[in-house]
């Protein structure tokens, strides 16, 4: 086909109806919308009208030999022009037919105006056609077939800097995750199944692993750091060994090192660090989950006697869901209610044997298994029953209350509630221990997903090879905000352990608030972490052999044990309000007033007319900005629920009634602190790291900022904190910064230093 029977003209509209036809996907709207443009060209000669309407006409479409003459022609006509002139339809338009052709300025301009409204109309209906431009050229490359460049950052370097002091307890976890026996079972039975995770903890303990948080004089290494450390590395293998270690070495042994007295210690410490003693955390009831105070297992002293009966008084008594109480367990940390003539103290901890060494059941103790569970198979689950079971007044853990020679109860703390929380305080370490091992499972399933997805691919620019699917936009969308989130998380919760390990009585409860919060955002995140990179692994991610089951399943529970997600977050509402009242408590109405006037200077800054319509990348960058906007979200949420409980209360609501009413706020009072307190932890962690770190983590950061920004974009335009043109350049900024780390995605998850041995899916070992 010659380009000598196309007048200029028809030349330049020719790529327009390339494009509408070469993908055959372009509908009737769409055809009739270039039509209609074309027609109002009275510019156009007869002859011309009549050849653009022949080619748009659907009942009677090109054929593909035509189709494919009009490519060549365009190829051949736009071979010279410079690579500026192919970027859009109206530059290659305007372009390709200026050689050899005089004409007026009047003409071209017409010319590009009729090309322009039909680049606008491809644009709003049929956008997916836009990105078949740079295609009709072979010798172009689009964005997505670009080469990955190396990464712009050492691997290790950022590995040293995430483990930081823990980098030794790490490799020594890892070196022993990578040992022949810690291979996975392929399809277990389920006694198969437990026993090896069984065998897996007394490995653990043989190494020492388990008692590290143990004094050196039980044979521990006084160490909770450590074990939290140990807790975290673990969880890259199977979840099953984490949860049985956990309840093994943490809730069963912590709980008699910070509940019991030297004597317990004694005792106990070192047969649980070696396993010789294994035990149970019983605390959970059939009727009873998160009110722990409402517990209904009594133990009553009997004086006579100088010892305990335990009792399960109903069957919404039961202790349920008790990990190694079904098959293992000898001994079991047992919370009842204390009565001593017949008057009641509140919830106390004793130490009931309940099996004996060669595994039987002891008398009055009825076991029951709870069988195959979601996920977790490893674990033997149990329910228990005790029919007046004696112990001996030694049992009693009792270093916060206790029966003295002559049957009184004695305890340092008079408060019954004030006891309770102080003795719940000492075992909030649980509620740092499933984030983190829900952490690194998130971890480990980014690590396949994006692995995978730097090696699948799939379909890819016209003519061209098929390209890997993480240059897709939309699969960097799904993948990189979430892989924000777990650099956000590993830094908040590095601070979080770090606070509680170190903490004083002064800070204890905002500690426990903290921790209630963050194991709530946490889990939360991977769950949804591993359910999108799951189907970012199409039918790959959905084998077994691929992981992703096994991971989903075994942290799915991750979100109701060791306290229901919505529950904690309405804690720690409630732990922000009581700080919220304490500020103020000489003023009226908790001080609101006050409260009110500082947001309102706030807003006066924040809100002005210009902030909220800025759009420009350095003002949307700018961690001030960030941490301003979570902050002000923050601080009018509280507000707001602060209000509204108020005012329920002058109308005479009963005050459990008023929290009920305002639990939505509540939920939210709780999710706006813990984001802000994890992007202003991950702004100083940027801050202190090495110079050649700090670029790469500084983009994680913005994205962890702009993504939670933009997930919250509802708010913010309700309360006029941002216009429509700002939350929707947030969104491009977004897009733009999940492009811009697309080059570190690889090394981003690499820098995780999971063992192959803990991924063990086909789709991500090289």
């Amino acid at each position: 086909m010659s380009s000598s029977i196309y007048s200029p003209n028809l030349l330049r509209f020719l790529p327009v109806i390339y494009i509408a036809w070469a993908d055959a996907i372009l509908n009737r709207a769409e055809l009739d919308e270039i039509n209609k443009i074309i027609q109002k060209q009275n510019w156009l000669s007869e002859e011309e009208q009549l050849q653009l309407a022949a080619w748009l006409n659907p009942i009677n479409p090109p054929s593909p030999s035509e189709i494919k003459g009009w490519l060549l022609l365009i190829q051949s006509s736009a071979k010279n022009l410079p690579p500026e002139s192919k970027e859009s339809l109206v530059k290659l338009a305007a372009n390709m037919a200026t050689v050899g052709i005089n004409e007026t300025d009047e003409t071209l301009d017409k010319n590009l105006q009729a090309l322009e409204e039909i680049e606008l109309a491809l644009g709003i209906l049929g956008s997916e056609h836009h990105r078949m431009i740079p295609n009709i050229f072979e010798s172009s490359v689009t964005d997505s077939e670009k080469t990955i460049e190396a990464s712009t950052f050492d691997v290790k370097q950022l590995t040293a800097y995430l483990d930081g002091d823990q980098a030794e307890t790490i490799s020594r976890i890892k070196s022993i995750l990578t040992q022949p026996e810690f291979k996975y079972l392929e399809n277990p039975t389920l006694p198969e199944y437990r026993q090896k995770v069984l065998a897996w903890c007394q490995t653990l303990a043989d190494n020492k692993i388990g008692s590290l948080a143990y004094p050196e004089a039980y044979g521990g290494e006084g160490d909770m750091m450590k074990y939290f450390t140990a807790m975290e590395t673990l969880s890259y293998h199977d979840l099953s060994l984490v949860i049985k270690f956990g309840v093994q070495f943490g809730l069963f042994g912590m709980s008699v090192y910070l509940l019991g007295t030297e004597e317990h210690h004694e005792k106990y410490l070192r047969d649980i660090g070696t396993l010789e003693l294994p035990g149970c955390f019983a605390m959970t009831e059939t009727g009873h989950g998160s009110n722990v105070q409402g517990i209904e297992t009594t133990a009553t002293y009997n004086k006579e006697s100088n010892s305990f009966i335990i009792n399960t008084p109903t069957e919404q008594a039961q202790k349920e869901y008790i990990g190694n109480a079904a098959q293992h367990g000898q001994m079991a940390t047992t919370f009842a209610q204390l009565i001593i003539d017949d008057v009641h103290y509140g919830v106390a901890a004793f130490l009931v044997p309940l099996r004996d060494k060669q595994g039987s059941v002891l008398s009055g103790i009825d076991i029951e298994d709870c069988g195959a569970k979601l996920g977790l198979n490893g674990v033997d689950n149990g329910k228990i029953k005790y029919h007046n079971v004696s112990i001996p007044k030694e049992n009693m853990l009792d270093r916060f209350a206790s029966v003295d020679e002559n049957g009184n109860f004695q305890s340092p703390i008079s408060s019954d509630n004030k006891r309770f929380f102080t003795m719940l305080a000492t075992l909030v370490g649980g509620r740092i221990g499933i984030p983190r091992a829900g952490l690194s499972a998130a971890k480990s399933g980014l690590t396949i997903a994006i692995r995978y997805g730097n090696s699948r691919k799939q379909f890819g620019p016209s003519g061209k090879p098929e390209i890997p699917i993480l240059n897709y936009r939309t699969h960097q969308r799904r993948l990189m905000p979430l892989l924000a989130n777990a650099y956000a998380l590993h830094f908040a919760l590095q601070y979080l352990t770090n606070r509680y390990v170190n903490k004083s009585e002064a800070d204890s409860r905002e500690i426990e608030s903290l921790a209630a919060g963050l194991k709530a955002y946490s889990t939360w995140n991977s769950t949804e972490t591993l359910q999108t990179c799951r189907e970012a692994c199409g039918g790959k991610g959905y084998l077994a052999e691929n992981r992703f089951a096994a991971l989903k399943a075994d942290t799915d529970i991750f979100t109701t044990f060791e306290g229901d997600n919505t529950v904690l977050m309405q804690l720690v509402a409630k732990g922000r309000l009581t700080e919220f009242k304490q500020e103020f408590h000489d003023i009226n109405i908790f001080g609101i007033v006050k409260y009110v006037a500082e947001i309102a200077g706030t807003s006066i800054l924040s809100k002005n007319p210009i902030v909220i319509r800025k759009t420009d990348p350095e003002h949307l960058l700018d961690s001030d900005f960030h941490l301003e906007a979570f902050l002000y979200r923050e601080k009018s949420i509280l507000t707001s629920a602060a209000n509204r409980l108020k005012h329920h209360l002058d109308q005479g609501v009963d005050s459990f009634d008023a929290f009920n009413l305002c639990q939505f706020h509540m939920v939210n009072v709780g999710h706006a602190y813990i984001e802000r307190v994890v992007l202003q932890e991950f702004q100083n962690r940027v801050k202190s790291a090495p110079d050649s770190l700090k670029p790469t983590l500084k983009k994680v950061c913005q994205l962890y900022a702009l993504s939670t920004i933009e997930k919250n974009k509802g708010w913010y335009l309700e309360n006029d904190y941002m216009e429509g043109v700002k939350t929707k350049a947030i969104r491009r900024m977004v897009n733009d910064l999940c492009l811009d780390l697309r080059k570190d995605a690889v090394a981003l998850v690499d820098a995780f230093d999971i063992p192959d041995e803990c991924i063990s899916a086909p789709i991500a070992i090289s």
